[in-house]
């Protein structure tokens, strides 16, 4: 690496602009940061050498200077934003209704949303956020905030390191704020660096040059939002992990207690009762509105959280402790350990039971020879009747279609639509008479069966949908916003405040000012600070250009 030696003596890094001891322009590197033409001196990073502006011979060189470019970084941000609201334009797969005809995606959004569903699933738009070019796409993010902020952020603290009190006059003269005083004593200068002590100014002085200094800390505020936004993107990079972020789905019915998916059998739920609450037809807020469907205006799941204490213990019957008793209302969700529960859909009376009761098929009356209930849950093989008669559950279709085939099948495991194919045993008999049960359905198989099996009395039950999050991403996202908003406030509200006060070869004292934003302040401070003294107030220099 060729070194450059300035005329103070100092040897600076190549590609270096401003000389890291006295501050005099590098005649050739000016070009780095545009200063040909420019009066005023460029004070980015205080002229220090930045890796990506300096080597571009490698294909490292290269990679790194790509990255470094705030453009490419901005680029990737757009393409982010631009493939998230794809991400939105129709549900994403874990997204896909519980209730849905099909719940496989590509059946769903082809029959959903047509054309464009079929367009959106074969695009794989449809699980885009889980997707590896869009997760790489986020790391790419990191990588440009990483190598953009090591750029910038090491030449700029190598240079704010080690600071001179003592400048060339050509550094001073190229500042934004300067003058040149004559008839300054030693005394104008004490005051001077007294009243700027005042302002809380850092005074750092070298054979009778000065530097007052302050809000050093603000220029670190952009590095700061990086490193919160580097925690929000990994955080985002590890939500796509199973290990950091779970997101299940079940149906709990009322009365019912099940293991909580996803839990590793530790927790269970109980659905102690279902609530739903529709709007008031006298309510003031409905009257003007024709509605051909009541509307919810509450649904809630009444549970009973519980914990196995046993549940490392292979085929132990789980010893349940009740841990939490909660209603889950719709953003109203219920929490314990790393859970969340939330009520995310519900369905109005399933089948719950059916009774049925068997009868010769001559007797008008339909006299009841024996009676038997089906838990449609749960149901049993065979059931003996007390009357002798012997019923064996053939078949069991808990949500009934034919298919085009025209065989029957079931839909889904809900019991949506129950039926049944049953053999039915009379008395001391091994002959068995069989029959296709159903709603509005109740078919002999051979058209000569003499008992006859009639549904008797059926029992409802309400369902709630119950979605299981477990997102252990949160601590960090919230780490990095906190990270991200300090160092927001830390770069709007400071200003990193430079005045030099150097001692000319004729005598005069030279008077120079940076800040990097806020110049009315600093113009003040110098005001405040050279009240009854002989020392000249810095001209704006800018402001004389044009």
């Amino acid at each position: 690496m060729n070194k450059i030696k300035c005329e103070c003596g100092h040897i600076n890094p190549e590609g270096t602009v401003l000389c890291e001891a006295c501050g005099k322009p590098v005649e050739e590197n000016q070009h780095i940061d545009g200063n040909d033409d420019k009066k005023l001196l460029n004070m980015r990073y205080d002229g220090s050498a930045r890796r990506s502006q300096t080597f571009k011979k490698s294909l490292i060189d290269k990679i790194w200077g790509f990255f470094s470019s705030v453009k490419v970084g901005v680029w990737l941000i757009v393409l982010t934003l631009v493939a998230s609201i794809f991400g939105t334009i129709f549900p994403q797969e874990q997204f896909i209704p519980q209730d849905a005809v099909s719940r496989d995606p590509a059946i769903f959004y082809e029959d959903r949303y047509g054309i464009f569903g079929l367009i959106y699933y074969q695009l794989g738009f449809h699980h885009m956020y889980s997707s590896l070019w869009f997760i790489i796409l986020i790391a790419l993010i990191g990588v440009s905030l990483v190598i953009c902020s090591l750029d910038r952020f090491i030449p700029l603290f190598r240079a704010l390191r080690n600071q001179k009190p003592k400048k060339h006059k050509k550094f001073l003269s190229k500042q934004r704020l300067y003058s040149e005083s004559s008839n300054v004593d030693d005394a104008d200068i004490d005051k001077l660096v007294k009243n700027l002590k005042k302002s809380r100014y850092k005074i750092t002085e070298e054979d009778g040059h000065v530097l007052a200094e302050k809000g050093r800390f603000s220029r670190w505020g952009p590095y700061v939002n990086h490193i919160g936004l580097i925690i929000i993107l990994i955080a985002a990079i590890l939500r796509s992990t199973p290990i950091m972020f779970s997101e299940d789905y079940m149906w709990v019915r009322e009365g019912e207690q099940r293991v909580i998916p996803g839990t590793n059998n530790k927790y269970y739920i109980e659905n102690k009762d279902f609530i739903l609450e529709t709007q008031n037809a006298n309510d003031e807020r409905f009257q003007e509105a024709s509605l051909e469907e009541e509307i919810p205006v509450n649904y809630q799941t009444d549970v009973v959280i519980y914990e196995a204490k046993n549940a490392d213990v292979v085929g132990a019957e789980p010893e349940l402790e009740p841990i939490l008793t909660y209603s889950i209302q719709m953003n109203n969700p219920a929490k314990f350990d790393k859970y969340t529960l939330y009520q995310q859909g519900y369905q109005l009376n399933e089948f719950k039971n059916m009774s049925f009761k068997i009868h010769e098929t001559d007797d008008e009356k339909e006299e009841s020879l024996g009676n038997f209930t089906i838990d449609l849950t749960n149901p049993e093989s065979v059931y003996e009747l007390d009357s002798g008669f012997r019923v064996e559950l053939t078949n069991y279709y808990p949500d009934y279609i034919m298919t085009e085939n025209g065989n029957p099948a079931s839909e889904t495991d809900h019991p949506r639509n129950p039926a049944f194919v049953v053999t039915v045993y009379p008395p001391d008999s091994d002959e068995g008479e069989v029959s296709f049960l159903g709603i509005g359905k109740n078919i002999d198989a051979t058209g000569e069966n003499e008992y006859k099996v009639a549904i008797e009395d059926v029992e409802f039950r309400d369902v709630s949908g119950i979605a299981i999050s477990s997102d252990r991403t949160l601590p960090f996202f919230i780490l990095g916003a906190t990270i991200f908003m300090i160092g927001v406030i830390q770069g709007m509200y400071w200003q990193h405040r430079r005045v030099w006060i150097n001692r000319d070869k004729d005598g005069s004292l030279l008077l120079a000012a940076h800040t990097n934003k806020n110049w009315y302040g600093i113009k003040r401070d110098i005001e405040k600070a050279i009240e009854g003294t002989n020392v000249s107030m810095a001209r704006d220099q800018q402001e004389l250009d044009e």
